[in-house]
Formats: structure tokens, C-alpha cells, sequence
């Protein structure tokens, strides 16, 4: 699923590992388009798939019992997560290029 989100942005991810609760990726990424533009389409088409793909599910990503939940909650609950990530990811790679311009 990743592959062929990255090369609707034209984008190629070279390598990449999964671990229990989020994924590292090292994506070759067009000059078109901003680092923040790709991981966020990435994250957020990922979000919803994860969203379907769980939505008929009694129990919610930590495994609780899920109480009525709709697959829009789920939705916004999953993609705020992923912008405060992207947000972070963003904020580390900036403070590594000033590290390396200093």
C-alpha cells in the first residue's frame, strides 16, 4: 500500500521498517513536492485504510473493547495522531539540518 501512495506523489521509498506502532521509511522524494506534502498524503491515505480496515471490528486499535465508536471517529482520531507525528517528524529534521548547517 505504501509503494503505490509514494509513486502517486512520485515518490519512491527505498527502504523501510515496520515496528509495533508506526513505520520508518527512507523515501526518494521529487524536488515538486515538500517533504511535509508527501508524508502527510502517506500518513493520511494510510490513516484511512487502517480506519476500513478496522472499522467492523468490535474491539479499537489498543485492543479495548470499542462502545459505538463510528468509522469518522476513528478517522479523525487516527489522522489527528498522524499530524501531531508529521508535526514532530518535521521539528527533528529541521533541528538535525540546523545541527549539520552549524
Amino acid at each position: 500500500m505504501f509503494h503505490e501512495l509514494a509513486a502517486q506523489r512520485g515518490a519512491t521509498i527505498i527502504e523501510g521498517h515496520m515496528v509495533k506502532d508506526h513505520v520508518h521509511m527512507l523515501i526518494k522524494i521529487p524536488p515538486k513536492y515538500s517533504v511535509a506534502e508527501v508524508i502527510g498524503y502517506l500518513k493520511g491515505k494510510s490513516a484511512i485504510a487502517v480506519a476500513r480496515q478496522f472499522s467492523g471490528r468490535q474491539r479499537n486499535f489498543n485492543g479495548e473493547k470499542s462502545y459505538g465508536l463510528e468509522v469518522m471517529q476513528y478517522q479523525q482520531l487516527v489522522l489527528k495522531k498522524l499530524k501531531l507525528e508529521l508535526i514532530l517528524d518535521i521539528k527533528k529534521i529541521l533541528i538535525k539540518i540546523k545541527v549539520v548547517m552549524n
